[in-house]
């Protein structure tokens, strides 16, 4: 690992995350979201999903949960999912407190990637879905603001103009200009 090689602790993060959920009600789960093709159920379904993938990636941990790819099939939810997604959601941010998940190749979504993307990728799924889920449920989602940085960095090298020799993206997060990045609007 490099001194440059990024470290978050995902616990802030996962824990609003867990918070956020708990509101959710059984009644919601046939909600829209942002995202047109999920109900409020299946994007829990797909975070839950890339909470367990990204646990297992930032382990080295590499079989069936890493292997399998977010759009094999619409994601649903387990019967266990309230008690699962946090303990599942705590693990993650364990396994990325291990500097060794930051470094070297592992594989999420059927991906090989260096484990530093990996986490980002990681930080990027968490925040925007966290997002996602508040706007369909009506909840209030504070980000950790240490995990909006590092998304707002990730996906600010996405939107670089080469034309331009730099970043067209502006040098903070906004909430006026982060979901045009993310096709979120509203």
């Amino acid at each position: 690992m490099t001194d440059t090689t990024p470290t978050l602790d995902l616990g802030p993060q996962t824990w609003a995350l867990a918070h956020l959920a708990e509101g959710v009600t059984d009644e919601q789960l046939a909600d829209p979201t942002p995202c047109p093709e999920y109900t409020v159920r299946n994007l829990l379904g797909h975070m839950v999903g890339l909470t367990v993938a990204f646990r297992d990636a930032g382990r080295k941990d590499l079989g069936v949960t890493t292997d399998t790819s977010p759009d094999s099939a619409l994601p649903d939810l387990g019967p266990g999912w309230r008690e699962e997604w946090p303990k599942a959601l705590a693990e993650l941010a364990e396994a990325w407190r291990d500097p060794v998940a930051w470094t070297g190749m592992t594989r999420a979504g059927g991906v090989d990637l260096p484990g530093e993307i990996a986490g980002l990728v990681a930080t990027d799924e968490l925040v925007i879905h966290g997002w996602d889920l508040a706007r369909a449920t009506g909840r209030t989602y504070t980000p950790d603001p240490a995990a909006l940085q590092v998304c707002h960095d990730f996906l600010a090298a996405s939107v670089d103009d080469p034309s331009r020799g730099r970043s067209s993206a502006p040098s903070s997060p906004s909430s006026r200009t982060r979901p045009c990045w993310t096709g979120r609007w509203g």
